[in-house]
């Protein structure tokens, strides 16, 4: 029985069915919960795309949307330049496909933040084509399977997986394969303690048969991160507001609210009655790290309580123009916030 037989039948029996994605499955929702599985694991996913549908229902009402609102309901899943691309996307779906998904991978891959196995899932689970993926799930049964050596990251490794992917990919049922699959690495063939002994894939699988399934994939070669430290200042009005200012539309949380920052050896309280009004109260709070795939942010909040003088524009501010804003944290505007700001105002709630 071939590779994709013995997957379809146990999905049949044990596979992931009822999925808020899957129900219905359309092009609009399909490409949805693929943008939100990026790197990202589906029990967390699941509230964000409720959330999402409720806001947004169709392409149509999340191209009309500003992008605050779309960064405000992803905030906290992470990987800020998805949601940035989900907007961009929309957008052009509806001006130049006139709102419906092109079923063409090729197409499909020259909309923003549609990658490869992104455009191929949208074309096999809404459109019955057999395209196959490689996201984590799939990288990590295959390698196996195959006995891939390599961290599938370098491009060698990467291309041999996908010839094993589009290999198996069958005719017929294409939809209910990619599932499979994805639902395999998810349940059966997991990261840690794969449950090789139950897995309908065990009997041709060689790093099954080596013993050694969790030598595969390949680990990413470690490096050392970088550390950067910055000081965040909380600024609290008389009313207990807290001044945001947005951040550039590109780079680290790109479009998001955050705090002004400040670099660590400029003296804060002085910083802030130079620009921003005179020092009531000022607190250091204990420093919080926020890891990016590249370099550990080191933040140091500081808290302080300032004067009646509003904050004034000027070249001290995310950057020159900034949008700002006092942000209640009893009535909370609908932005995007970055994690660690949110986390820091959920301490003066």
């Amino acid at each position: 029985m071939s590779f994709a037989k013995k997957l379809l039948q146990w999905f049949d029996l044990h596979g992931r069915k009822n999925l808020p994605w899957q129900h219905p499955i359309e092009p609009y929702r399909v490409w949805l919960s693929e943008i939100m599985l990026q790197q990202t694991q589906v029990e967390t996913v699941i509230p964000y795309f409720k959330n999402f549908l409720e806001k947004f229902p169709d392409i149509q009402s999340l191209a009309d949307a500003d992008l605050d609102q779309v960064l405000h309901l992803w905030t906290g899943l992470g990987y800020y330049a998805r949601a940035r691309n989900l907007h961009k996307c929309a957008r052009q779906v509806i001006d130049e496909y006139a709102g419906v998904f092109p079923d063409n991978t090729e197409l499909l891959e020259t909309l923003p933040g549609i990658g490869r196995s992104t455009a191929a899932a949208i074309a096999s689970i809404a459109y019955q084509q057999p395209s196959a993926i490689l996201d984590g799930n799939v990288k990590r049964v295959l390698a196996r399977y195959h006995a891939t050596a390599g961290w599938p990251g370098k491009s060698e490794v990467a291309n041999t997986l996908w010839q094993h992917a589009e290999q198996h990919m069958p005719k017929k049922r294409c939809r209910d394969y990619t599932q499979a699959i994805m639902d395999l690495g998810a349940t059966l063939c997991t990261r840690s303690r794969p449950a090789c002994s139950i897995c309908p894939l065990n009997a041709g699988c060689l790093a099954h048969q080596q013993g050694n399934p969790a030598d595969y994939p390949g680990k990413k070669p470690k490096k050392i991160l970088p550390v950067k430290t910055v000081q965040m200042l909380i600024l609290k009005n008389a009313k207990g507001e807290i001044s945001l200012h947005q951040r550039p539309p590109t780079g680290i949380w790109g479009g998001l609210w955050s705090f002004p920052e400040l670099e660590t050896e400029v003296n804060a309280k002085a910083h802030i009655e130079q620009h921003f009004g005179s020092v009531k109260q000022l607190d250091k709070w204990d420093t919080m790290r926020h890891t990016f795939s590249h370099y550990h942010l080191d933040i140091i909040p500081v808290l302080a309580q300032i004067g009646e003088k509003q904050l004034a524009e000027n070249k001290h501010v995310v950057q020159e123009g900034a949008k700002q804003l006092w942000y209640n944290t009893h009535s909370p505007a609908a932005i995007g916030l970055a994690a660690p700001v949110k986390k820091l105002l959920s301490k003066l709630i």
